[in-house]
């Protein structure tokens, strides 16, 4: 089946590297381009990711840095793989072509300046993700407990966001920025989360969010990292990841159900599920409970769906 992943960090890991790496075929790459064809990913999102440990004011420059890289090596080396700047452009992806989308995983490059992040945007960037796990200038992340939430600032950057009808990412949000966020974001999903009642982590959902999110008919996009799977010390297989999606479709929200690996910002997996060549074995494994149609949707429809509504206001 078609896959649309919604994270991976395959630039940043490309950014970080000593000596140049291959994104066509190095095995230090989770999400490269031959094993994203092998497991028949269609859309690849790539995060712009710059560590918290980065000098402050080089941030911003590494953040421009890694989207050379994606114009450079993953765009500009392959034919095949297709930039897309406006959702449309998924209704006319051929076969075998992969799109590819830049977000951008956290805002502290930008620090206080709106057109740090307007030019960021200016490259194409589709999703944002405000916070990483820390607090910055727009809002609180998920292991921030001040109790901030949204800044008037990141009311300015929200207010920016819905202009260009880009989505904004609540994955790495704190639970009061997030619930500061959801009224107040015209395009909003978690690219790469699940269920903190299945798993207790700050990073994971919890009922009453994903219930927000529900009924904002916005996507959640379940993430294969174990430590957000299943916080006991035994190994995570395929079936305790599907644990989050039975929950998430319990709440009503099979509608929005979608996939966020996180490939290459992980170091520990699913078994079976390595590197982006894998994720067919994941679709085998959903088709033990769910049908066809609803698997498709997982993989791809879901979201499908709702870029459609957002490229009829692009």
């Amino acid at each position: 089946m078609k896959i649309y992943d919604l994270h991976c960090d395959v630039l940043y890991k490309l950014a970080k590297a000593k000596s140049p790496i291959s994104f066509t075929d190095s095995p230090l790459l989770q999400a490269n381009k031959e094993r994203l064809e092998a497991g028949k990913v269609a859309l690849q999102l790539f995060a712009v990711f710059v560590s918290e440990g980065f000098p402050k004011e080089q941030q911003f420059m590494e953040a421009v840095r890694q989207i050379e890289f994606f114009h450079t090596e993953i765009v500009g080396k392959h034919d095949d793989i297709v930039p897309i700047y406006k959702w449309e452009q998924l209704e006319t992806l051929q076969e075998g072509q992969i799109g590819a989308v830049l977000s951008l995983e956290g805002l502290d490059m930008i620090d206080k300046d709106i057109e740090k992040l307007k030019l960021l945007l200016s490259h194409g960037v589709k999703l944002v993700g405000l916070t990483w796990n820390g607090a910055n200038a727009v809002a609180d992340g998920a292991a921030e407990e001040s109790g901030t939430g949204l800044t008037p600032f990141g009311e300015e950057v929200v207010t920016l966001l819905n202009e260009q009808n880009i989505i904004i990412d609540v994955s790495h949000l704190s639970e009061k920025s997030f619930w500061d966020v959801l009224p107040k974001a015209k395009w909003l999903m978690a690219s790469h989360s699940n269920a903190r009642t299945i798993c207790d982590s700050n990073r994971n959902l919890t009922d009453q969010q994903l219930k927000g999110l529900i009924e904002r008919d916005s996507p959640i996009h379940i993430v294969y990292y174990p430590q957000f799977i299943n916080n006991s010390e035994k190994c995570v297989d395929m079936s305790d990841l599907v644990r989050h999606v039975d929950h998430i479709t319990s709440l009503g929200g099979e509608h929005l159900i979608g996939l966020g690996s996180d490939f290459d910002g992980i170091s520990e997996f699913v078994t079976g599920l390595e590197d982006a060549s894998k994720t067919q074995s994941l679709v085998m494994h959903l088709l033990k409970d769910y049908t066809t149609e609803q698997v498709q949707g997982f993989t791809s429809r879901n979201f499908g769906r709702f870029a459609a509504k957002i490229s009829k206001e692009e």
